[in-house]
């Protein structure tokens, strides 16, 4: 298992589908380097609606590498404008793109230990329409649900730093719930 990006972003104008202006800090960017990682979150990232996104329980979100090609394809069929662009890492919103461990292998309470920060995952996300207007078509949000590709919240046990081509270990928390089997409650 392997960290492939580590994406932030600063909370600026996203532009919905019906063309209002919302705050937004959905449009990850890959970031160089080393980053810090503290109770709240990753060095640089940002928030805007702290009631669903954030705080110690939901400080970073990661999600499967191996979902990129799902989504690629599902643009490409809804024929969004610059579907053939590839989507870069941070394109779901996520803090951290991760190869090597979905949503089906991962349990509220494991732990992602990586060498100088330690990670326990919380719950699954639940994607608003904001997903909708990152992905550019209006049924995004409803094929996340379908498809269970919705990635998962981590809280920070140990703080530390991250960075991109790291590796990194699960494990296992009590196992009582999946992600998969708390994102279909």
């Amino acid at each position: 298992m392997r960290l492939l990006s580590l994406n932030r972003s600063p909370v600026k104008p996203l532009i919905t589908l019906d063309g209002q202006s919302v705050p937004s800090g959905i449009a990850k960017q890959p970031a160089a380097g080393a980053l810090a990682v503290a109770e709240l979150g990753l060095e640089g990232d940002a928030q805007a609606d702290l009631s669903v996104h954030g705080g110690p329980k939901r400080a970073l979100y990661a999600y499967p590498g191996e979902h990129y090609a799902f989504w690629r394809t599902v643009r490409a069929q809804a024929k969004v404008a610059g579907w053939q662009d590839e989507l870069p890492w941070g394109a779901m919103g996520e803090n951290l793109s991760l190869e090597g461990l979905q949503e089906v292998q991962v349990w509220q309470g494991d732990r992602l230990r990586f060498a100088n920060c330690e990670l326990v995952v919380t719950e699954p996300r639940q994607p608003c329409f904001k997903f909708n207007a990152v992905m550019g078509f209006k049924h995004a949000v409803k094929l996340m649900q379908q498809s269970g590709y919705c990635g998962f919240y981590l809280a920070v046990s140990q703080p530390g730093t991250l960075c991109a081509g790291e590796p990194f270990e699960l494990l296992p928390g009590p196992r009582e719930l999946s992600v998969r089997e708390l994102f279909r409650m």
